[in-house]
C-alpha cells in the first residue's frame, strides 16, 4: 500500500479500521520509493538504474554459483535515497548491486546447479568514488541499462506481512488480522505488485509473507523487481523478485545476509 501524501495515511487508516487498529497500522508505515524509468523529462535519481553493467570496486569478484555467473539486475544509489529514508537507512553503503541467477539460462547450465541455495542471489555494496562499470561474463546476460527516477512514497505493509499479534481486532468478526485488512483496505491492499520498488514495504498480490522476522522484527525490504518486458526479464507466472535483509544486518552493513525470494502468482 503506497501513499504519495504521508499526511493522508493516518486519516485513511483510522477511517477504515477504527481508531485503535487504524493507528496501529499507520504506525507500521515505512518510507520507500517507486522506481520509474527516467524518461519524458524525469531525472534519474543519482546512479539508480535497472540493468546495465554492475558498479563495483576494483578487484571485486563477479558473483557466481557453481561456476555460472549471476546477472546484474539493478543498482541503487543509497546516497541519493538517504534524505527521504532518514533513520530507516542506518548505514550509508553507497551503491548496492543486486544480482540474481539469470532465469533464462540454457537448461544444460541449470542441470549442475542447486537453484534453491542462497548463492542464487547476491547484494554487493560499492564505494561510489571507487566504483567502476563491470560487464557480466558469459553466460550471464546483460540487460539494457535503464536509469530510474525514485518517486518518494510512504508504504504500509500488505496484510500478509502483518501477524495477528501486531494489531488488535475483533476475533469474532475476523478470522485473522489479514481478514481485517482485506475488508477495510480492500481497494488499497496488494494492488501494485507489478511495479519496481525500493525500501518501504514489498507490494504483494499473493498470500505469502515476504518480510521474514527475527528478534528485531520484520526484515527490511531493499528491492522489488516485477516482470519487465522492456528489459526482457520475467519471474514465471506473474512472478516478482524481492530482496530483504534482517534489520540488524542492515545496521551492521552486512549485505551478505540479504535474502532474495521469488514468488509467482
Amino acid at each position: 500500500m503506497q501513499f504519495d501524501e504521508p499526511g493522508s495515511l493516518d486519516d485513511v487508516c483510522v477511517q477504515r479500521l477504527g481508531e485503535k487498529a487504524g493507528r496501529q497500522l499507520a504506525a507500521m508505515a515505512r518510507r520507500g520509493f517507486r522506481l520509474v524509468v527516467a524518461e519524458g523529462g524525469a531525472e534519474a535519481t543519482g546512479r539508480c538504474r535497472l540493468g546495465g553493467p554492475a558498479l563495483l570496486e576494483p578487484g571485486t569478484v563477479w558473483p557466481e554459483l557453481g561456476g555460472v555467473p549471476l546477472s546484474l539486475h539493478a543498482v541503487l544509489d543509497t546516497d541519493a535515497l538517504a534524505r527521504w529514508l532518514g533513520d530507516e537507512l542506518p548505514v550509508r553503503p553507497g551503491l548496492l548491486n543486486f544480482f540474481y541467477l539469470d532465469p533464462d539460462l540454457p537448461y544444460e547450465e541449470y542441470r549442475k546447479l542447486d537453484v534453491y541455495q542462497s548463492g542464487v542471489w547476491r547484494v554487493i555494496p560499492a564505494d561510489p568514488a571507487r566504483a567502476v562499470a563491470a560487464t557480466a561474463p558469459r553466460p550471464a546476460r546483460s540487460y539494457p541499462a535503464m536509469p530510474v527516477h525514485a518517486v518518494e512514497v510512504t508504504m504500509l505493509p500488505d496484510c500478509w506481512d502483518i501477524e495477528d499479534d501486531d494489531m488488535e481486532f475483533d476475533r469474532d468478526d475476523h478470522w485473522a488480522v489479514s481478514s481485517l485488512i482485506l475488508t477495510g483496505m480492500a481497494d488499497l491492499d496488494g494492488n501494485t505488485a507489478g511495479s519496481h520498488c525500493a525500501f518501504g514495504w514489498p507490494d504483494t498480490s499473493h498470500t505469502l509473507p515476504v518480510s521474514s522476522r527475527d528478534a528485531d522484527g520484520p526484515a527490511v525490504h531493499l528491492l522489488q523487481l516485477a516482470e519487465d518486458t522492456e528489459l526482457g526479464w520475467g519471474w514465471g507466472d506473474a512472478g516478482t523478485l524481492y530482496f530483504t535483509i534482517p534489520a540488524q544486518a542492515l545496521a551492521a552493513g552486512d549485505f551478505d545476509r540479504a535474502v532474495a525470494q521469488l514468488i509467482c502468482g
